[in-house]
């Protein structure tokens, strides 16, 4: 439990309260002028804060550090005595963030609720903060698709530098979860993880939800930036986030330093800066609609996240993952994935990446038929309406070509599905279609599709092939 700070001229009432908090199992510290308690303060933060407002032989009163630590240290409740107290003192005390105002002579009974209400609060903001730390244990990276172990070999790179990071990729491809991953493997790993959603925040809010407010009727509200001090402030989409608001971010990453809205005094901090991106960055830039500087701030390490088009091999171990996780977190069936499923999770279009794959493994397990494997007919069909079983539903273009045409059209695909598939391997590829690997080559080579193959040293097993048309 965090202690109680007890701030106050006169040395009997320090260790009256003192005596009285550590019967009840608190344990205090006592400060008796304003350089005391902010060196107190400042050595470690209190759980609570009891405070004189008037303090002889102190360079500041009880309003001036109550005003100082609700700046510096706004998660510290702060109760404010005093035996010249009147109503408008205490309503100054309370505006300026006081958590309540007790008047001396206090009634011990009416202390010990005040001071365990107050600790209640700051218990409950200490588990806050730790949820949020807890959040940022990432879910486990899982693939072994020569696309994303690239990915994860610059993911780890950065974990060991405290430089800024732009992750670029489409919706749904991961990029938070890396942003996530690098911040759990990193020195700041026990310091918060904060997301700004730049597309979900009202442009007119942008600037009080980063930087927060201060007001004499609401007193001092931290923003997101103040939230992520010491640890990882993560800008989600940030080609959303309004103009105006990104000069002031422009001016934050310089010097590491801000005003509240409606506030005099500056905040320093100390963050790191993750961002993300679905957009080109450099269009919008033509377009007048991102700053130049603030995208060269930010883009110090530019990392790209694949599609999950480009790691197709990967898609059985994510979908078994999802089923893994969906049975652990909704008690959803723990069901396997048929042969057939698998495939034809592999063949499929995946515009949503892989929060579509994630998005339909949970319809299936849902709607699924009983606690048996997943079968290929319980996956969604891409078309639009139902679909005789073992029929294939020919594309409008297909359907206006000659049967040969056809025929060489549907072979080049289908054989550049099952190549992507198994992550260019040849002998894999041929061994599931059911060809020779020569004949598979003198196919590819008619369909007009070109392999090359580097040797590993290793034979077939780790052949690499590019195909193109």
């Amino acid at each position: 439990m965090s202690d109680i700070l007890i701030v106050d001229d006169e040395r009997d009432i320090r260790e009256l309260i003192s005596d009285i908090l550590e019967d009840e199992g608190y344990a205090t510290r006592r400060a008796g002028n304003s350089d005391e308690a902010m060196a107190a303060i400042a050595a470690e933060q209190p759980g609570l804060l009891i405070l004189d407002i008037w303090l002889k032989d102190s360079h500041m009163d009880g309003i001036d550090i109550l005003k100082t630590v609700k700046r510096e240290y706004p998660d510290v409740p702060v109760v404010i005595i005093s035996g010249h107290g009147n109503i408008e003192i205490a309503v100054a005390a309370i505006k300026q963030g006081a958590y309540d105002f007790i008047e001396k002579p206090f009634n011990i009974d009416q202390l010990m609720v005040v001071i365990r209400r107050g600790m209640e609060t700051s218990r409950l903001r200490r588990e806050n903060q730790a949820l949020k730390r807890r959040e940022t244990a990432p879910s486990e990276m899982l693939g072994e698709a020569s696309a994303f172990r690239a990915l994860m070999g610059q993911l780890d790179k950065v974990t060991k530098s405290n430089g800024r990071v732009m992750l670029s990729g489409p919706a749904g491809a991961g990029k938070e979860l890396a942003a996530r991953y690098i911040h759990a493997n990193s020195a700041r790993a026990s310091a918060p993880f904060v997301t700004v959603g730049c597309a979900s925040i009202a442009p007119e809010r942008m600037e009080e939800v980063l930087f927060g407010r201060e007001s004499d009727e609401s007193g001092v509200v931290p923003g997101l930036l103040e939230e992520a001090n010491g640890g990882v402030i993560y800008f989600d989409e940030v080609a959303d986030m309004p103009m105006g608001t990104q000069s002031k971010i422009l001016r934050v990453l310089v010097d590491q330093t801000f005003l509240r809205v409606g506030g005099s005094s500056k905040i320093q901090v100390d963050l790191r800066v993750i961002s993300s991106t679905s957009r080109d960055l450099e269009a919008e830039i033509a377009a007048e609609r991102f700053r130049r500087e603030l995208f060269h701030r930010l883009n110090v390490v530019p990392i790209a996240v694949p599609s999950l088009e480009e790691r197709r091999e990967d898609i059985p171990a994510l979908a078994e993952h999802f089923i893994a996780m969906f049975h652990k977190t909704q008690g959803l069936a723990l069901r396997s994935l048929s042969e057939e499923a698998a495939a034809l999770l592999q063949t499929m279009r995946w515009p949503g990446n892989v929060r579509q794959l994630r998005n339909v493994i949970e319809r299936v397990l849902i709607l699924g038929e009983g606690s048996g494997p997943i079968a290929a007919r319980e996956l969604p069909s891409e078309s639009s309406g139902p679909v005789d079983e073992g029929r294939v539903v020919l594309s409008g273009a297909i359907a206006t070509m000659a049967l040969r045409e056809a025929r060489e059209a549907f072979e080049r695909e289908y054989l550049l599905t099952q190549i992507n598939r198994f992550g260019g391997n040849i002998s894999r590829t041929a061994e599931f279609v059911g060809m020779e690997r020569s004949a598979l080559h003198r196919k590819l080579k008619s369909l007009g599709i070109v392999t090359g193959a580097k040797g590993s040293g290793r034979g077939d097993e780790n052949e690499d092939f590019e195909a193109f048309g």
